[in-house]
């Protein structure tokens, strides 16, 4: 599950609070947050509050499983270090968190609006990957990932090897297809 400096970044921009703002809502000074957000301070009772001013609450699920959040920050991660082929197995690892979970608890790995990776490819793939696992359970997508920001104008693949073929639309997933990011269907069968 996301780490609590992710859950409390996130539920901050979700509702688009300054860390001061955030501060002022939670009766809190701004460094609780700076220091939550970057992992120093991951108290319960601090990140309670701090969810709880940003209008969310805590639920636990039972998994251990990383949510999309999590891998999103990982991808970026990876994307700065110039290893795409890294970015492409954390999404690929998301792919068998969800599909190794189900019905409630798939969609729970799903709820947290990741941070941009720094690549509107990598964003609309995930946005695409959660979609397509929720469909398959019969679950609602999170309004996040039907965002104008997580699709493309322009098609492409994510870029991992230039070896690489590009795929036909028909061999790939309509989800990642309709937000214009093409990747190979069976890249995510498992093996």
């Amino acid at each position: 599950m996301a780490t609590a400096s992710t859950l409390v970044r996130a539920a901050r921009k979700s509702k688009r609070l300054t860390q001061a703002e955030l501060a002022a809502r939670a009766r809190l000074d701004q460094s609780a947050i700076s220091r939550s957000e970057r992992g120093r301070d991951a108290e319960f009772g601090t990140i309670d509050r701090l969810l709880a001013g940003a209008g969310h609450r805590l639920y636990a699920a039972p998994t251990r499983r990383d949510d999309a959040a999590t891998v999103a920050a990982e991808i970026r991660g990876r994307l700065r270090e110039k290893d795409r082929a890294g970015a492409l197995r954390a999404l690929l690892q998301l792919n068998d968190n969800l599909v190794a979970e189900s019905g409630l608890v798939r969609g729970v790995l799903t709820l947290t609006e990741p941070e941009p990776t720094g690549d509107a490819a990598w964003d609309a793939a995930i946005a695409a990957l959660v979609e397509w696992r929720l469909r398959d359970e019969g679950l609602p997508t999170p309004p996040w990932a039907h965002s104008p920001d997580r699709a493309l104008q322009t098609r492409r693949t994510l870029d991992v090897d230039a070896a690489d073929p590009v795929p036909p639309l028909s061999a790939v997933p309509d989800t990642f297809a309709s937000r214009g990011v093409l990747v190979w269907a069976d890249t995510f069968a498992s093996v």
